[in-house]
């Protein structure tokens, strides 16, 4: 790993903002396979922020390897950004049910957490979301990998 890999880079920035314009548009393109009437909140947000976290950290920090490492980086980003935000959401969901007291205990709440995040990958299934995703984790690796030669 090169002694920058701490270090605020260009790179990372680029990476952080790229994949959080995809994960807003993806968030968007997203609401219409829930069910109707599904309060979201701050889902856009979240994501958003959850992928500057995903972009500079994730992908960000594997720039500077050449262009396959690159793309594979911006893959990995895109990646995380699915997991967490599958995570995250479906967690903010189970306390949303905990507090109706849908559960009988932590543990319940907690496999529900999975089981939650499950049903809403299973709505990932969508081809056009899927594109964004996959062409834009692409996208993100390869721009982010020039610009680490570029301005490094």
């Amino acid at each position: 790993m090169p002694k920058t890999d701490h270090m605020p880079t260009t790179a990372k920035g680029v990476a952080a903002l790229g994949m959080a314009a995809i994960a807003w548009y993806g968030s968007e393109m997203y609401r219409p396979l829930m069910p109707e009437g599904t309060d979201f909140g701050w889902f856009n947000e979240v994501n958003v922020v959850l992928a500057l976290l995903c972009g500079w950290f994730v992908a960000g920090s594997r720039f500077g390897y050449g262009y396959s490492d690159g793309i594979s980086a911006g893959l990995t980003g895109m990646g995380a950004l699915v997991f967490w935000a599958l995570l995250l959401q479906s967690f903010n969901e189970m306390l949303r049910l905990a507090l109706e007291r849908r559960y009988d205990g932590p543990v319940e709440g907690l496999t529900a957490v999975f089981e939650l995040a499950v049903d809403y990958g299973s709505n990932l299934a969508h081809w056009p979301l899927l594109a964004l995703l996959i062409g834009g984790g692409v996208v993100v690796g390869i721009v982010g990998e020039w610009v680490s030669h570029r301005w490094s």
